[in-house]
C-alpha cells in the first residue's frame, strides 16, 4: 500500500492524488475528469518536471486508501505531510476543476471538496473565488 511508495510523495504527487480523489469520490471516474487531470499535468508549470508514469502509482494509492475504513484521513495526512502550505489553494483549485470537468458536481464531490477546504484550511472567501472560477471555466457552450 502506501508503505510501498519508494519515497515520500512529491508536491506534484499530492496534487495528482487530490485530483484523483475528487474524480473517484463518486466511485465513477468519468472520461472528462481523466482528460482534465491529464491536461492539467501536461500543461501547468508546476508539473514541468513531473514523471508522468507516477500518475498510475498515485491512482493506485488513492484506490488503496479509499478501500480502507480511515482511508480519507490517511489521504489527507499524506497530503498535509508532503504538500507545502503555499500550494494548498492550488490543490483546492485543481480539485474544483476536476469536479466541474463533466459539468455536474455531485453531492459526493461537494462533500469531498468541503472536506478538502477544511483539511487544508482554505479561507471561505478564497474558496468561493476558486469555486466561481472553476464554474466559469467549465460552463457548457
Amino acid at each position: 500500500m502506501t508503505d510501498a511508495l519508494p519515497h515520500p510523495l512529491s508536491p506534484q504527487d499530492c496534487l495528482v492524488v487530490v485530483m484523483i480523489a475528487v474524480s473517484l469520490s463518486d466511485e465513477n471516474i468519468r472520461t472528462s475528469e481523466l482528460v482534465k487531470i491529464q491536461a492539467t499535468v501536461n500543461h501547468l508549470p508546476i508539473f514541468r518536471e513531473y514523471d508522468i508514469d507516477r500518475m498510475k502509482r498515485m491512482a493506485q494509492t488513492v484506490f488503496d486508501l479509499f478501500s480502507e475504513e480511515d482511508g480519507l484521513d490517511a489521504l489527507f495526512g499524506l497530503v498535509r505531510d508532503n504538500l507545502p502550505e503555499h500550494l494548498y489553494e492550488t490543490a483546492y483549485a485543481l480539485a474544483c476543476d476536476v469536479a466541474a470537468a463533466d459539468g455536474i458536481i455531485l453531492e459526493t464531490e461537494l462533500r469531498l471538496l468541503e472536506e478538502i477546504r477544511y483539511e487544508l484550511s482554505i479561507d471561505r472567501l478564497h474558496a468561493a473565488a476558486i469555486e466561481r472560477g472553476a464554474r466559469a471555466r467549465h460552463l457548457p457552450g
